[in-house]
C-alpha cells in the first residue's frame, strides 16, 4: 500500500523516512493486535527463524571509531570485537562491556585520548590503523581471553571514505594502493591479526576487486557487504552471482519498508549468505532493530560500543529477549514427575 501511494522507484513522493516510519509503527501495532512481542511476530508472520534464548544473534561492539566517526589519524571505520556464537547473550555482552572498560584503561595508561565517536567506541590519537588492532590484541590479552577461540577481530573499512582517483589512502602507508594492492594488504592483515569480518573492504563499485578478495579469504573470513549491497535485492543477486561477498548488513531505512527488508534476508539466507542486522550511525533511543534482528533469525547483530543510550537500548532490548525466551522456555516445559 505504501509503495502504491508513493509511486515512485525512490520512494520520493513520500519520501523513505516517512515511508518506513509508518511501515515499521504498522508492523509493531501487527505485534500489539496480536499479544505478541514484536519478534515473536515477526517470527510467526515471515518463518524465518524459530528464536530460542540460545539462538539470538551473536553481538558485534564497534569499540574503536576511526574515518568519519572517528577524530584521528583511523582511516578504518568501526574496529570490531566479536564474542564466540558458542556463548549465550548475557555472557557475549558482559564480555563486550568487559573489554570495552579495559580498553578505556588501556588509553589512559597510554596517555591516549579516550573521547568516544559516533558510535560509542573510543577515536583515539593513533597513528596507524594496525596501531588500532594492536591495542585490541593487548586488551584481549589483558581479560585473558583467548584470539579466534573466545573472541574474534572485525574491521569496518568503510573504503569508499579514502578511495580517490582510483587508489586508496590509508596512513598505513606513503603512496597509495591500487586495487590489487589493497586487496593484498587485506590479504596480509588477515594473516597478521587473523581476522574473522571485513565490511566495506573496497569502493562499493570496485565489483571485480570484491570478487578477487572474497576468492581469497571467503574460507574463513565473512567478507561484509553494506555501501556494496546497501540492503537492495538487485546489488545482492549480482553479488551472489559474482561471489563478490559472503554477508550482508541489514539496514531497514536503506531499502524503506519492513517488508521490503525481510525479503531481503530471504534471499540472503537463501543464498547461503550470513546477515548483520545493523544500526545506523546517527541512530535514536530505539529498539526495534533488536527485535527485527531476533525476529527474522539474523545471525549477528551490530548495535555499536556497550555505551550511550541510543546503543544501550538496543542491547538492554536482547536482554530482555533472552530472558523472556528462558521463561517461556521453563513455563512450556513438562513437568517432572
Amino acid at each position: 500500500m505504501l509503495l502504491n501511494l508513493d509511486g515512485t522507484k525512490d520512494k520520493g513522493n513520500l519520501g523513505a523516512n516517512a515511508i518506513l516510519s509508518v511501515s515499521q509503527a504498522v508492523c509493531e501495532l501487527g505485534a500489539l493486535v496480536s499479544n505478541l512481542q514484536t519478534f515473536e511476530y515477526l517470527s510467526a508472520k515471515y518463518g524465518l527463524a524459530t528464536p530460542t534464548a540460545f539462538t539470538l544473534p551473536t553481538p558485534i561492539f564497534n569499540v574503536i571509531n576511526g574515518g568519519e566517526h572517528g577524530a584521528g589519524n583511523l582511516n578504518f571505520q568501526e574496529f570490531h570485537i566479536i564474542p564466540s556464537s558458542k556463548l549465550e547473550f548475557s555472557q557475549s555482552l558482559k564480555m563486550g562491556e568487559e573489554i570495552y572498560q579495559q580498553l578505556k584503561q588501556l588509553l589512559i595508561e597510554k596517555k591516549a585520548v579516550h573521547s568516544v565517536g559516533d558510535e560509542g567506541g573510543f577515536a583515539p590519537n593513533l597513528y596507524s590503523n594496525q596501531d588500532a588492532l594492536e591495542l585490541l590484541l593487548e586488551v584481549i590479552h589483558r581479560q585473558q581471553l583467548t584470539l579466534n577461540q573466545d573472541v574474534f577481530l572485525g574491521l569496518d573499512v568503510a573504503a569508499d571514505s579514502f578511495y580517490k582517483g582510483g587508489k586508496y589512502t590509508i596512513t598505513d602507508r606513503q603512496d597509495p594502493y591500487s586495487g590489487d594492492e589493497f586487496v593484498d594488504y587485506f590479504e596480509k592483515l588477515k594473516q597478521d591479526y587473523t581476522l574473522f569480518s571485513l565490511e566495506d573492504p573496497l569502493e562499493q563499485e570496485a565489483w571485480d576487486d570484491w570478487i578477487k578478495l572474497t576468492a581469497k579469504l571467503s574460507k574463513d573470513t565473512i567478507i561484509v557487504g553494506d555501501d556494496l549491497l546497501v540492503t537492495n535485492k538487485v546489488r545482492l543477486r549480482k553479488a551472489i552471482k559474482t561471489k563478490a561477498c559472503n554477508a550482508i548488513l541489514i539496514k531497514p531505512n536503506q531499502i524503506g519498508t519492513i517488508s521490503e527488508t525481510v525479503s531481503v534476508v530471504k534471499l540472503a539466507k537463501q543464498a547461503g549468505f550470513l546477515t548483520i542486522a545493523s544500526h545506523r550511525s546517527g541512530d535514536t533511543n530505539e529498539d526495534f532493530i533488536a527485535d527485527f534482528a531476533v525476529g527474522v533469525g539474523t545471525d549477528f547483530a551490530k548495535f555499536g560500543a556497550p555505551v550511550r543510550g541510543e546503543r544501550i537500548v538496543k542491547y538492554n532490548r536482547l536482554s530482555f529477549i533472552e530472558s523472556f525466551l528462558k521463561a517461556k522456555q521453563n513455563i512450556n516445559a513438562p513437568k517432572s514427575i
